[in-house]
């Protein structure tokens, strides 16, 4: 399996792992009824060794570890996308990049958000939550009974918990290999 290096990330080595394809799931790409502009907003399948998904990346790590402690940052980093239990999704119109989003493979029966970052240009217009009906959707074909998240619960989240309640998620225990944090707030979805 490729890791990223301590410091952080391939790009801060400046060089990427080597390419490997993309495998397709089978899963449809999403049309929003949401337009740039210049077109509907496409959510498909992305391999995260792009260079615009790799810059996103890159911010949405920055911003974790400027608002979390470093016991409590648990952004996967390029090494854990890669990961084959991680499925990355981005968002893009007109071929701009506007956001991204993984499910990560819990066990047979839950799925875990991961890695949700609209760019800061494309925020309050809805492309944040059209990624997470996708990454919902995805999880109910793969027959997900529930989809699980953990974020921080600082006051820079608190945008992110009113999109997730907003959709149905409720306050739960910490899963998977987390732990009991004050600078934690996990949440769960029920599928069925």
């Amino acid at each position: 399996m490729i890791r990223s290096p301590a410091e952080g990330s391939w790009a801060a080595m400046g060089t990427l792992p080597p390419r490997l394809p993309v495998e397709p799931l089978g899963e449809p790409a999403s049309r929003d009824a949401r337009s740039c502009g210049v077109g509907p907003v496409v959510i498909e399948r992305t391999d995260p060794r792009v260079e615009d998904v790799l810059a996103l990346l890159e911010r949405h790590l920055t911003f974790s570890r400027e608002t979390s402690p470093p016991e409590d940052m648990h952004a996967l980093d390029l090494g854990g996308l890669l990961d084959p239990g991680v499925t990355l999704f981005s968002a893009r119109c007109g071929g701009r990049l506007l956001a991204i989003g993984a499910l990560k493979e819990l066990d047979g029966t839950g799925a875990e958000l991961k890695s949700m970052h609209t760019a800061e240009e494309a925020r309050r217009q809805g492309v944040g939550k059209a990624m997470l009906d996708h990454l919902i959707s995805v999880a109910r074909r793969r027959g997900h009974r529930r989809v699980s998240l953990e974020t921080g619960s600082m006051e820079a989240f608190v945008p992110a918990l009113a999109l997730y309640q907003s959709v149905g998620f409720t306050p739960c225990g910490p899963f998977g290999d987390y732990s009991p944090s004050p600078n934690s707030t996990y949440l769960t979805l029920n599928l069925e």
